[in-house]
């Protein structure tokens, strides 16, 4: 394995092709120099993430994108100390674009190899910029593939203390999205239209899960109900209620309240379960994390509850809560100090634990 550089400049570039997003960063002894990512406009017209084409669009972007980042920090292949990629989970061979260029970067630079957990970065988000959490913090964590609650000791030493045991967050509204018709991706829409809309207009039901797992599936499940009865019932219905006609007109009269009441079930599905785990740790240190913290709904919801609550609130810039590169390079950078490196044999994996 390559020898790690005695330098009194630490660089690190990261690398992130976990879905759809080609990003790469430069880190420069902790501060993120440069963070590009390259978005798949491709996928929009399928109504979703295509695998085949993710990872023939990472093929293409993936040489410019890190030759920008590298540019943009002011850095050459020769100042770089180690290369970090997202190794795991994602969509397979989005990640394998990304692994193989790294390995084959780090092999050619004799420099270390750092394999990162997408969803460790996600919560290290949070040490990009100041103001930065107080060791321990809790992080809810939320995006389209995982919604975790995390007890973070030290930058390298987390637990998943709660988890979905079925659909994510995000999935949940992407899928509700859909269910209205809306275009992909569907989340930031409904946060759109929630903007104007009544959020106690229509009530949807909440889980009934013990401990501080989510689940999000039954609400789902309601709000189909909910749209195929044109919003008279949210129960199953043999024979639904409401003609098809009647289901369209009452989603377009009514689509800022619906979004606004849904954004509002989840939301508070997400709340309720993170203070039960401050009460449950005593911890009064909290962080947001992942893509579904772009929400605006959730960041100020959020927000309150820690000024309710009395909890240290923390939330990333907007370009640190979707899938990113500088999350992947700042994770790297404490994982270079303590000489967590792979092997070139290291290899993508579409799950695995942390």
């Amino acid at each position: 394995m390559p020898m790690q550089k005695k330098a009194d400049c630490v660089t690190i570039l990261g690398i992130e092709s976990s879905c759809d997003e080609t990003s790469a960063s430069v880190c420069v002894n902790g501060q993120i120099r440069s963070n590009l990512i390259a978005t798949q406009k491709i996928h929009e017209q399928y109504g979703g993430v295509v695998p085949e084409l993710a990872s023939r669009a990472h093929m293409q972007h993936i040489v410019p994108v890190v030759d920008g980042a590298l540019q943009k920090a002011g850095c050459t292949l020769n100042d770089l100390n180690a290369i970090a990629f997202t190794r795991a989970p994602g969509l397979i061979g989005s990640l394998l674009v990304g692994a193989q260029f790294a390995k084959s970067m780090a092999l050619s630079l004799d420099v270390p190899l750092i394999a990162v957990h997408h969803m460790q970065a996600h919560v290290l988000a949070n040490l990009i910029d100041d103001p930065r959490p107080n060791f321990p913090f809790l992080c809810l964590t939320v995006s389209g593939g995982h919604t975790q609650i995390v007890l973070c000791e030290a930058p390298l030493q987390m637990k998943v203390i709660g988890e979905t045991i079925d659909d994510a967050a995000g999935e949940a509204f992407d899928k509700c999205a859909k269910l209205l018709g809306l275009p992909y991706p569907g989340g930031p829409l409904i946060d759109k239209y929630a903007k104007d809309g009544d959020p106690e207009r229509f009530s949807f039901p909440e889980p009934r899960i013990e401990g501080l797992d989510f689940s999000f599936s039954g609400v789902k499940t309601a709000i189909l109900y909910f749209l195929q009865n044109a919003g008279k019932s949210y129960v199953f219905k043999e024979n639904a209620i409401a003609t098809e006609e009647e289901k369209q007109t009452f989603i377009q009269n009514n689509l800022a309240d619906i979004c606004a009441s849904v954004q509002h079930r989840i939301v508070t599905i997400l709340l309720n379960k993170l203070k039960k785990a401050t009460l449950q740790t005593g911890i009064k240190n909290v962080c947001l994390a992942g893509g579904v913290s772009a929400n605006s709904g959730l960041r100020t919801a959020f927000r309150e509850a820690g000024e309710k609550y009395k909890w240290n609130t923390f939330i990333p810039a907007f370009e640190y809560c979707t899938d990113n590169a500088a999350m992947i390079a700042i994770t790297a950078y404490y994982k270079y100090f303590e000489n967590d490196f792979s092997p070139l044999s290291v290899t993508a994996a579409a799950r695995a634990e942390w």
